[in-house]
C-alpha cells in the first residue's frame, strides 16, 4: 500500500494478493462504469444523516464489523435465512444500525447503473461519508470490492473485538488483520461516535451480584455517572463521550482522564505504547483526522473480493 496525503485528502493505491491472482482497488474505480456512484451514495447517507445524526456512528461501525469477518465483503448485510443465521443476527452485531441507508443506496444505483456497484463499496464510502458528516477530514477511498455470498453468525461472534479485550487481545485481533497497533489506536477513536448499551460495559460497574463494584481504571465520578444511567441489568444507552455525534479527540482526551466507557478502550492507556499513541492523538485533531483516514482505507483492503471473485448483489440482503 501507498499512502500520500495531498491537503485534506488522503490518496491511496492498495494492491492486494487474493486468492492467488493480483486484485487491485482502484480511487476512482466507477469513474467509467457509473460516474454518480459515489454522489449517490453520499446523498443518501446525508438524507439518512439529516434525520438521524446517531446513523453516522452506525454506518462507520457497520464497516468496521463487516471487514473484520471474512474481509469487506458485505457479508454483514447478508440476512438470516431458514439454513444459517447471518452475522447481523449475531450477539455483537443485534445493535448494528444503517441498513436502510445501505439499502435507499443501493436501489438508487440499480436503477441508474444495473449491476454494477457493489454492496462492499457502498458500505466503504458510507462509512467514509459518515465520517466527514460528523466533522472528520475527506478521504479517498480506492474501491472495485466485489460482495461475498455467505454469511455465518458464528464467524462474527470468533472474530470481532469483544468490549472487555484487553490491550494483548485487541493487538493480536487487529494483528491478524494485517493492522499496527498505531492503526488499532487510530480505529478505536471512531468511538468518539455514537453510544453503547450499558450490558457491554457493566461489568465495570456491578459484580455478578448486581452490587455496586468499580473498575479500578474508571475514574470514579465517571462510574457513579455511568451506574446512575445503567442500573442492574439496564438495557439503556450512554454517549461514549460528550460529543456523540461530533468526529473529534474528546475520546482520547476521556480515555487520558480514566473516562473511557468500555475497558476495551481504556485498556488503551494500560500499555505504555499505546498510551503514547492515545496523547498523540488526544491533542491534535489534524494528526488523528489523518491518520483516521489511512487506517480507514488500510481497513477496508482486508481480504476483499475482486475481478472475478464474489458478485455483485442486486440486493444488499440477499445473495444472488
Amino acid at each position: 500500500m501507498e499512502l500520500v496525503v495531498v491537503g485534506a485528502l488522503v490518496m491511496v493505491a492498495v494492491c492486494l494478493c487474493a486468492g492467488g491472482a493480483q486484485a487491485q482497488l482502484q480511487v476512482g474505480f466507477y469513474d467509467q462504469s457509473c460516474p454518480q456512484a459515489e454522489v449517490m451514495v453520499r446523498d443518501e447517507v446525508g438524507k439518512a444523516v439529516s434525520v438521524n445524526s446517531g446513523l453516522a456512528a452506525g454506518l462507520v461501525r457497520m464497516h468496521f464489523h463487516d471487514c473484520f469477518v471474512k474481509g469487506c465483503d458485505a457479508s454483514v448485510l447478508l440476512d438470516s435465512t431458514a439454513s444459517g443465521t447471518a452475522e447481523k443476527d449475531a450477539i455483537p452485531n443485534k445493535s448494528l444500525r444503517g441498513f436502510e441507508v445501505v439499502d435507499s443506496a443501493k436501489q438508487r444505483l440499480e436503477s441508474a447503473c444495473k449491476g454494477v456497484v457493489s454492496c462492499a463499496d457502498i458500505l466503504a464510502f458510507a462509512a467514509r461519508d459518515s465520517v466527514v458528516l460528523a466533522g472528520g477530514s475527506p478521504y479517498l477511498v480506492p474501491a472495485g470490492r466485489r460482495d461475498g455470498n455467505s454469511s455465518a453468525a458464528s464467524d462474527a461472534m470468533a472474530n470481532l473485538p469483544p468490549p472487555t479485550a484487553n490491550v494483548a487481545q485487541l493487538t493480536q485481533i487487529f494483528g491478524r488483520n494485517g493492522l499496527s497497533q498505531d492503526e488499532m489506536v487510530t480505529l478505536s477513536g471512531a468511538h468518539t461516535l455514537g453510544v453503547s448499551h450499558c450490558s457491554s460495559f457493566s461489568s465495570r460497574l456491578y459484580d455478578s451480584n448486581g452490587s455496586r463494584s468499580q473498575d479500578s481504571s474508571l475514574d470514579a465520578a465517571m462510574a457513579s455517572r455511568l451506574a446512575q444511567d445503567c442500573p442492574p441489568g439496564s438495557a439503556n444507552v450512554v454517549a461514549m463521550d460528550a460529543s456523540p455525534n461530533t468526529f473529534d479527540t474528546s475520546y482520547f482526551q476521556n480515555l487520558l482522564a480514566g473516562r473511557g466507557v468500555l475497558a476495551s478502550d481504556q485498556t488503551l492507556t494500560s500499555d505504555n505504547a499505546t498510551a503514547a499513541l492515545v496523547a498523540q492523538n488526544a491533542y491534535n485533531m489534524y494528526l488523528f483526522a489523518t491518520k483516521f483516514g489511512q487506517a480507514m482505507v488500510k481497513m477496508g483492503a482486508i481480504q476483499v473480493l475482486t475481478g472475478s471473485d464474489g458478485q455483485i448483489r442486486t440486493n444488499c440482503r440477499v445473495a444472488n
